[in-house]
């Protein structure tokens, strides 16, 4: 039997490339779409040293109709798509809201064009816990209301989520689709061989952590110690890469085989546990013995004071949960440093 062939665009990024390992893992055949805007052709000898698979890569821009409607015919046998390619910077997208929508809606659109016009049926798409904003109570669970958006990245997971469920409801439509909303993704593969690879200067806290300890960056600055939490530091459900990239080949699996009890299914994907930016970095400085030269500096406009998930839904209904904890995560991420600077 021939492997199934399923699609990753956005594959080179960081939780696409751990999920390209564990789809190779689970015995599936994946092809990578992906421009490069946000990583790098590196990524690929990463893959290969883990697999000691070839993973076949596509270089194109799916906000280019035509392209993306002429690589899906060349992988029209393929069982799936998982949908990563976004650009994914907050900041970013309130500057440039135009490239935002443009880049995200567009290549959401000329995907779901191209599967329907072949008839491709599952579908994965990486959403966000940004859909909630600051929520009214805690744990957010997947009947939790969305909140407006508060930056046209936010927006555009909202939108997505708005464009694919129509999509699904319609009557011709054979599109099977499950919605991961992710929460705060850390840490990298334990072979240090692949992790998050900002170009720039990082958003996320734990690179800005590791680059802080190797000396890339003078200093971490934490944004506010006053928020109503035990430490005063904003609290976010910290989840592993690894397991995160797992509970894709999950979801994809369930439809595959048809489990699916609607055509459209949303799913949070976190640890079920908050922890504090200052837990993070004492995590990371009891892991690896490194102190972390920070400032308390004041709140950062548009940051929510705490969010996690509530797993109950994703545990009982997919069979998935994290297996990995905080310093795991840390540790990880310390070794893809150092290899990456070695």
């Amino acid at each position: 039997m021939s492997l199934q062939k399923v699609i990753v665009t956005g594959g080179m990024g960081y939780i696409g490339s751990h999920t390209i390992v564990e789809l190779i893992n689970a015995g599936y055949h994946p092809i990578i779409i992906d421009n490069l805007s946000n990583s790098d052709r590196s990524v690929l000898e990463g893959l290969e040293a883990i697999t000691g698979v070839k993973v076949p890569f596509e270089e194109i821009d799916l906000s280019d109709s035509k392209s993306t409607a002429q690589i899906f015919s060349k992988h029209a046998d393929a069982i799936g798509v998982i949908h990563f390619a976004a650009l994914k910077a907050v900041g970013e997208s309130v500057e440039q809201p135009i490239r935002y929508y443009k880049n995200n809606i567009g290549s959401l659109v000329n995907v779901l064009e191209a599967m329907a016009n072949l008839k491709i049926e599952n579908f994965i798409f990486s959403s966000s816990c940004t859909v909630y904003g600051q929520p009214e109570k805690l744990p957010v669970t997947e009947l939790s209301p969305t909140q407006p958006a508060i930056s046209p990245y936010g927006n555009t997971k909202q939108v997505g989520e708005e464009i694919i469920r129509e999509t699904c409801s319609t009557k011709s439509s054979e599109l099977h689709t499950i919605s991961l909303r992710y929460f705060n993704p850390i840490g990298a593969h334990n072979s240090a061989l692949i992790g998050e690879l900002p170009l720039g200067i990082p958003n996320n806290l734990l690179p800005y952590i590791t680059q802080t300890a190797i000396g890339i960056r003078e200093q971490l600055s934490v944004f506010g110690s006053d928020y109503n939490t035990p430490d005063g530091t904003a609290i976010r459900d910290y989840i592993h890469v690894v397991d995160l990239a797992e509970a894709h080949v999950v979801a994809l699996t369930r439809l595959i085989q048809k489990q699916n009890k609607s055509n459209y299914e949303v799913f949070n994907l976190g640890t079920g546990q908050g922890n504090s930016v200052l837990e993070v970095i004492q995590s990371f400085e009891k892991t690896t013995g490194e102190k972390v030269n920070y400032k308390i500096v004041d709140r950062r406009p548009g940051d929510v004071e705490a969010v996690y998930a509530d797993t109950t839904y994703a545990r009982e209904e997919l069979g998935w949960a994290t297996k990995r904890n905080l310093d795991e995560m840390t540790a990880s991420a310390w070794a893809w440093e150092k290899k990456l600077r070695g």
